[in-house]
C-alpha cells in the first residue's frame, strides 16, 4: 500500500512539472500539407503558452496511418501529441492492418479546425440550379454522374457515399490523389460534381465557373454566404466536414490532459490564429474534453459505418 501512495504521489509530482522539456507533435501528413495549416500556428501558441518548445514531427505514409501508430506507441507522458483528422477515426475499417485502434489507442484532447465541404458542380458540365435539381438529375442518370473524390477512402469519398444514402441516388465515383487534381477536373468539365473545401472554391464560384448547391454544415459559410445550408437547400442533417484534433496516447494522466486542453483553447483565442482560420474556412468553439471526446466518437461511427457499407478497402 506505502508502495501504490507512493507511486501516486510521484505520478502527481510528474504532472505538476510537466512540461520540462521539449513536447513532439506528430503530423501523420507530408509538410505544407492542409494538417500543417492549423498544426504549425497552435503548436507555436502552446509552446508560448508552456515556454517549452514543441516540434512537429511528420511522419507520412499510408493515409496517415504510418505517423499515427507511431503517436499510438508513445510514452503516456505528455511529450508527444498527435495531430488527428476525420480519416484516421475510421481506418480501422478501411485498412487491413492499420497499426492502432484510436478509440483504444487515444485520448482526445481538443478540436483545433472544422472545416465543412461544400457540392459544387461545373454548370458547363451539369447545369442545375440547385441542390434538388442535381438530386432530380442524378436518380434520373442512374449512375451516370461522375462527382470526383480526393482518393479512395477520403473523406470526400464517404461523403459521397452518405450523400447516396440519404438521397437514394447512384453517382459515378471518380477518385484522384488528392484535392488539387481533382479541382482541376472539375474545373475543366472531367468531372461534373464533388465535394470541396469553401477556400478552394470560393474564388471559382464567385467567377461563375462552379456552382455551389449546399454546405455541408449547421450554419452558412462567410465564405460564401448565398450558398445554402444543406439543411435550407432541403437535405435535412447532412453533415460533411473535415476536422483536425489534438491527441495523446490513452493513459496520459488527466493532469496534464487539462493543461494540454487548456493550451490548446487559449492558442484557437488567439486574434491571429482566428484570422488565419476565418481564411481557410476553419471553425471551432469552446468545448471540453469529455465534448470533442463524445463528438469523435460519433464522427468515428458514422464514417465508419458509410465504409463498411461501401466496402471500402484499402491496401
Amino acid at each position: 500500500m506505502l508502495g501504490l501512495a507512493a507511486a501516486g504521489v510521484a505520478g502527481t509530482v510528474r504532472a505538476a512539472d510537466w512540461p520540462d522539456k521539449t513536447i513532439t507533435m506528430i503530423v501523420p501528413y507530408p509538410a505544407g500539407g492542409g494538417s500543417d495549416t492549423f498544426a504549425r500556428p497552435v503548436a507555436a501558441a502552446m509552446a508560448d503558452r508552456f515556454k517549452q518548445s514543441i516540434v512537429i514531427d511528420n511522419k507520412s505514409g499510408a493515409g496517415g496511418t504510418v505517423g499515427t501508430a507511431v503517436a499510438s506507441r508513445a510514452p503516456a507522458d505528455g511529450y508527444t501529441l498527435l495531430l488527428g483528422d476525420t480519416g484516421l477515426t475510421y481506418a480501422p475499417e478501411i485498412y487491413a492492418k492499420p497499426g492502432f485502434d484510436f478509440g483504444r489507442d487515444f485520448a482526445p484532447i481538443s478540436a483545433v479546425a472544422r472545416v465543412p465541404y461544400v457540392l459544387v458542380v461545373n454548370p458547363a458540365k451539369l447545369d442545375v440550379a440547385n441542390l434538388a435539381a442535381f438530386i432530380a438529375a442524378a436518380k434520373k442518370a442512374s449512375g451516370s454522374i461522375d462527382i470526383g473524390s480526393a482518393g479512395l477512402g477520403s473523406v470526400t469519398h464517404l461523403a459521397i457515399g452518405l450523400f447516396e444514402e440519404k438521397t437514394g441516388t447512384k453517382l459515378n465515383h471518380v477518385p484522384y490523389r488528392g484535392g488539387a487534381p481533382m479541382l482541376q477536373d472539375l474545373l475543366a468539365g472531367q468531372v461534373a460534381a464533388a465535394f470541396v473545401v469553401p477556400g478552394a472554391i470560393a474564388p471559382h464560384v464567385k467567377a461563375g465557373k462552379l456552382r455551389a448547391l449546399g454546405v455541408a454544415s449547421r450554419r452558412r459559410e462567410p465564405l460564401l454566404p448565398d450558398v445554402p445550408t444543406m439543411d435550407e437547400a432541403g437535405l435535412p442533417d447532412f453533415r460533411a466536414t473535415v476536422w483536425f484534433g489534438l491527441f495523446a496516447p490513452k493513459k496520459t494522466p488527466d493532469a496534464i490532459l487539462d493543461q494540454l486542453h487548456a493550451a490548446t483553447q487559449a492558442a484557437l483565442e488567439e486574434e491571429k490564429i482566428k484570422a488565419m482560420w476565418t481564411e481557410q474556412a476553419a471553425r471551432v468553439e469552446p468545448e471540453s474534453r469529455s465534448d470533442f471526446a463524445r463528438f469523435v466518437a460519433t464522427d468515428s461511427e458514422r464514417w465508419s459505418r458509410i465504409a463498411k457499407a461501401a466496402n471500402i478497402k484499402m491496401e
